[in-house]
């Protein structure tokens, strides 16, 4: 018997519910993914799925999402990636702490990220009419990099808007509300924000989330900055 046909046999259900549980889990995960632009996912919801049909097994809910996450990886080529939002470089008011601290364990959960080849992506998957939303999380993310990881609000839309995009617009023939399109970066975990308080009153900083604290699109986003502070290099050089 095989490793998970042991852990299944655990739960007193058939099969058949075990798969229609699984489905179910699959179809929420990519309808919301869809639904919300790739904002992630919370555990917790994944959770009442199972439990909210009345099955009481413990470690049920944490079975069937891994059999979800193996499924999608197998029959539709995405990682189910899991998201343990990290504590923020920015200082804690000591009165909010024990907050603070159960805000960070109350937020795991779950992005899906292709695994199918770039240029297969490109042709088959990719949305050609999102590409100004993926333009804007470059941008943002990489002015956040250039920044040492962590910029005030006031810098990043000094160099938003030397790009043409102002805080105050709503009427942007791409993004509608420019503000809002900066909030949904920090809704889909590139950015964190967080107002810190001083004596001189308070400031709101971004820095990198998760998302773009991920292994390999950092490593993207160092090189194509690399390649643009390279050319520019070259450029003053030839004037």
């Amino acid at each position: 018997m095989s490793a998970n046909l042991e852990s299944f046999s655990q739960f007193d259900i058939s099969e058949h519910e075990k798969d229609k549980l699984v489905g179910e889990v699959i179809r929420y995960i990519l309808f919301k993914a869809e639904q919300n632009s790739g904002c992630p996912i919370k555990r917790e919801e994944l959770t009442l799925l199972v439990t909210g049909k009345g099955y009481r097994q413990r470690n049920l809910p944490a079975f069937v999402i891994n059999e979800a996450k193996s499924k999608l990886a197998s029959i539709f080529g995405y990682e189910m990636r899991e998201l343990q939002r990290s504590r923020s470089s920015f200082s804690v008011n000591p009165g909010r702490a024990s907050q603070s601290q159960q805000s960070v364990a109350d937020a795991k959960s779950y992005i899906i990220i292709s695994q199918l080849p770039p240029d297969v992506y490109r042709k088959f998957v990719e949305d050609t009419s999102s590409s100004h939303v993926t333009g804007l999380t470059f941008v943002v993310v990489g002015i956040i990099h250039l920044g040492g990881g962590k910029v005030t609000e006031e810098n990043l839309w000094h160099h938003l808007r030397r790009l043409g995009l102002h805080e105050n617009e709503e009427n942007h023939p791409n993004f509608a509300s420019t503000k809002l399109a900066l909030e949904s970066l920090v809704q889909q975990r590139q950015s964190l924000k967080e107002k810190v308080n001083g004596p001189e009153g308070s400031t709101v900083y971004y820095e990198l989330a998760e998302r773009a604290l991920d292994g390999a699109i950092n490593d993207r986003i160092k090189e194509y900055v690399s390649q643009i502070v390279q050319k520019d290099v070259t450029s003053l050089e030839a004037d």
